[in-house]
């Protein structure tokens, strides 16, 4: 459970660039990009602790949006609201304002959940392989999804594992267990499976926060190769790999979002003081 604190009045940078103080932030990444995600005014509690307070950005299509911030800053907790994962969670909820996926409020009663989920793929922080073959950690998403030809199925298998950069070391053993494989594949094995399903969006929660660098390094570059084809937002600790990865990056505090802009931007010449103190150090 991520823990949040009063957090003081701080200097916001608004879509125009100019500075106010407010309790809230609303920011959005500028430039010509068509906007997926829309977060309005979103405060999040778990039981009677407020993690998120007045949270209002925009996710751009097909780029990478970083969320960055300190431990209990709230960035996995909104990142898990994208697919309601956090529905999962007893007596945590969104207490107020909107989260839309292209125009749809994904809190409203008739969302389908299921659905939801399909199209909002998830990978997380601790790769978690189901403890079968390699073949059916792909194939078995897709038959409860209601696939049923084997041909099909074997194609799917096939591009989502290509997909993840992984069908070259697999493709001559994947009736071996999924167990079986280094954590950096097992990682990317799980990015295969939440491909599989044909998301529109895909979440990364620290993906690579277990793995060695060579296998991070591997991540990265997948990740750099799908965004053309999907949405990713990524939480991350390591304000390198943001660097590396990322198109925009949001930083949060207290459960606030202090600054979005593009990336290089925030790492360059970050609007507010509190996302320059982080990013160099000064806490965190």
């Amino acid at each position: 459970m991520e823990e949040t604190r009063k957090a003081p009045n701080l200097p916001i940078v608004t879509p125009g660039g100019e500075r106010s103080r407010t309790t809230g932030a609303t920011a959005t990444p500028s430039g010509p990009v068509q906007m997926v995600i829309e977060v309005d005014r979103v405060d999040f509690c778990y039981r009677t602790s407020k993690a998120l307070q007045g949270i209002t950005l925009q996710i751009p299509e097909k780029k990478v949006t970083a969320f960055i911030g300190p431990s209990g800053c709230g960035k996995s907790t909104l990142l898990r609201c994208f697919n309601r994962m956090n529905d999962l969670i007893d007596q945590a909820r969104v207490t107020a304002g909107e989260i839309r996926i292209e125009g749809t409020n994904i809190n409203a009663s008739d969302v389908d959940v299921t659905e939801l989920r399909k199209r909002v793929g998830m990978v997380f922080q601790k790769s978690n392989p189901f403890p079968k073959s390699i073949y059916e950690n792909i194939a078995y998403g897709l038959r409860i999804a209601g696939v049923r030809n084997k041909r099909t199925i074997d194609e799917r298998v096939e591009a989502s594992l290509a997909d993840a950069a992984l069908w070259d070391e697999v493709k001559d053993r994947l009736d071996k267990s999924a167990l079986g494989l280094s954590g950096g594949q097992q990682q990317r094995l799980c990015i295969a499976r939440a491909l599989a399903g044909a998301p529109e969006i895909v979440l990364m929660d620290e993906p690579c926060s277990a793995l060695d660098p060579i296998a991070t390094a591997k991540i990265e570059e997948l990740i750099d190769s799908l965004k053309n084809r999907f949405t990713i937002v990524i939480v991350t600790h390591n304000m390198q790999q943001a660097t590396r990865c990322s198109d925009f990056t949001a930083f949060f505090y207290l459960g606030r979002l202090i600054e979005i802009d593009r990336t290089d931007k925030i790492f360059s010449k970050p609007s507010q003081k509190e996302t320059e103190d982080y990013i160099s150090g000064r806490f965190g």
